[in-house]
């Protein structure tokens, strides 16, 4: 910690860079465990300085990915609980660029807040390393800014940003996709990150949020704790499959849902085919449509309704994928087909 460092005046504007050194010293223990031997220097720099190995790599590109927790964060102040939603801001940009089959790098963050309360920021970043940690990507850098008068003293928004790395000739390319292969989902943890303007109406968390401490028994579980359940990342066992499985698209099911997300990985002239009834819908989505009357049309145009994330394959492959996925921890299942058309069929 700088000692010499102390602006009266500036603490009286609001911002106390004494809180933010301290910020840094609570949060260093949870950077250091995603660092690696490729990491070059430590937290304080004016940047954040990494040698990646892209040994065996013919054409190397470099893929960037970046999003942030939205009004998800409401929850996480409502419930003053600060410790994951880390996870979810390192899932949003990871899981978006593992949809190319690149591996992340390293992954830096923002954070920006009406008051630094250290022991707050230091639990957000333990967070943020917890989904570097399950991405196997380094936390390297980030920044926190103090914006009194603009944000209230207890509210923040995070956002972040990652870096990986793939061999051009390993891009995913949807060009052989065609009618008969198979759609395979990934069960999401639930809400995940997108959605929470729809959820906070629903619930009329704005004007109660005591309704988050709530026991629900369809869900096991209060309400605050199952819409705080962290995005589900899928790096490690999205890299081991493509080790072994020609995979033809990858569509990562955030905000818009079924509707907007899998049509980016199809191949023009090929349509999806969902079978609703393979669909394993949790029970916070029935909740939530139950609670605000949301046909279901909207439900899966808003959210993931329980898949996180769904790749095509040819149906030669589908079994083996299914269980490739399954040893490495994701209990995955199919979801539908490929069909001639266009956009997402949902019978």
């Amino acid at each position: 910690m700088n000692n010499n460092s102390h602006s009266a005046s500036y603490a009286a504007a609001g911002v106390d860079i004494v809180a933010g050194y301290e910020s840094v010293e609570l949060m260093k223990r949870h950077v250091a465990r995603t660092l690696n031997d490729r990491c070059i220097g430590g937290l304080g720099g004016f940047g954040g300085l990494y040698a990646p190995d892209l040994s065996g790599m013919k054409e190397p590109v470099l893929i960037s990915g970046t999003d942030g927790v939205g009004t998800k964060l409401r929850i996480a102040q409502y419930l003053d609980k600060h410790d994951t939603v880390g996870i979810d801001c390192v899932a949003m940009c990871v899981n978006d660029i593992i949809c190319a089959g690149a591996k992340p790098l390293f992954f830096l963050d923002y954070i920006a807040c009406g008051k630094n309360v250290p022991a707050r920021i230091a639990a957000i970043v333990a967070g943020v390393a917890e989904g570097c940690v399950q991405a196997g990507c380094a936390l390297i850098g980030g920044e926190t800014a103090e914006h009194p008068g603009v944000m209230p003293p207890d509210d923040y928004d995070l956002a972040g940003f990652t870096v990986g790395a793939v061999d051009k000739a390993k891009i995913l390319d949807n060009s052989t996709m065609q009618p008969g292969d198979v759609l395979i989902a990934l069960p999401s943890s639930g809400v995940h990150s997108n959605g929470f303007s729809l959820v906070r109406k629903v619930f009329d968390l704005d004007a109660h949020p005591e309704h988050l401490k709530e026991y629900r028994a369809e869900l096991g579980r209060s309400l605050g704790e199952a819409l705080l359940a962290p995005t589900c990342i899928y790096v490690k066992p999205v890299l081991a499959l493509l080790g072994q499985i020609t995979v033809k698209g990858i569509s990562h099911i955030t905000g818009g849902g079924f509707f907007e997300n899998i049509p980016r990985s199809l191949k023009a002239g090929c349509a999806a085919r969902i079978e609703k009834k393979n669909v394993r819908v949790p029970a916070i989505f029935d909740l939530i449509a139950r609670a605000g009357d949301i046909p279901d049309r909207d439900m899966f145009n808003t959210f993931n309704m329980g898949v996180g994330m769904v790749l095509t394959v040819a149906a030669a492959d589908a079994a083996r994928a299914v269980d490739i996925l399954k040893a490495n921890g994701q209990d995955a299942y199919v979801l539908g087909s490929i069909m001639a058309g266009e956009g997402v069929e949902l019978r």
